[in-house]
């Protein structure tokens, strides 16, 4: 069993070499695909700074966002598995055992590791951002007819056989409703997962913002229910 590490980071100076050498502290990992997505900081030193033979480097010259990142690292990755991991300090690349688990046990398709359910420490953050996020996973449950908890938690696992299915379209945020209602429709055996979480404030970073909200919304109705009705989802 391979395991893929796909890594978008976009002005992440800050964080992306500490998070590359958690990856590859991890012994499960056989590869790491880190994209630069356009970043004008010192992002892409950092990232050439880490030495390893595990890490592939896709850099593009442009921010198209992470959607596109996503998109264009699964045209390289070779592993059996992939997790997507964000380039900041938010989520433990410790708990991958805990997240493909259900897969090597041939249980699952997609494994969601989930913020919102579990023992697990979890900073204290974002009211509203926590209420948008819940209201965007109930959409997408309604018009997907699933369960999850955390749709738009950055851990999502699955395997090559899924991705090679999927043709991801958006280019941003969008990519969290987008995946999820394909993998639905698709009839994917969808698991979750808590985790723990060290959210960041924006001051630390963090980019995703209400407008991004607005987007994911529209998402919802575009793959959910028009695709839907007319046939075509995937």
């Amino acid at each position: 069993m391979k395991l893929s590490i796909i890594i978008p980071a976009y002005n992440e100076e800050n964080t992306i070499s500490k998070v590359i050498v958690k990856v590859l502290a991890n012994k499960l990992v056989s590869e790491i695909v880190v994209v630069n997505d356009g970043s004008s900081d010192m992002t892409l030193t950092k990232i050439k700074s880490v030495k390893s033979d595990r890490i592939c480097v896709i850099n593009k010259k442009i921010n198209e966002g992470k959607g596109s990142a996503i998109r264009d690292a699964l045209k390289k990755v070779a592993g059996d598995i992939i997790i997507i991991q964000d380039a900041d300090l938010e989520y433990d690349p410790h708990e991958y055992s805990r997240l493909i688990k259900p897969i090597i046990d041939k249980k699952a398709d997609v494994v969601y590791g989930s913020r919102f359910v579990g023992s697990d420490a979890h900073r204290v953050f974002y009211f509203w951002h926590m209420l948008g996020n819940k209201l965007i996973t109930l959409l997408t449950n309604i018009v997907s007819n699933i369960n999850l908890t955390d749709m738009e938690t950055c851990y999502k696992a699955f395997t090559k056989q899924v991705a090679k299915k999927i043709i991801i379209e958006e280019k941003r945020f969008g990519f969290e409703p987008e995946f999820t209602i394909k993998i639905a429709s698709l009839g994917c055996r969808i698991y979750e997962v808590g985790i723990s979480y060290s959210g960041r404030s924006y001051a630390e970073g963090k980019k995703i913002n209400w407008k991004d909200g607005v987007w994911a919304l529209w998402c919802i109705v575009k793959y959910g229910l028009i695709r839907k009705f007319a046939g075509r989802n995937i």
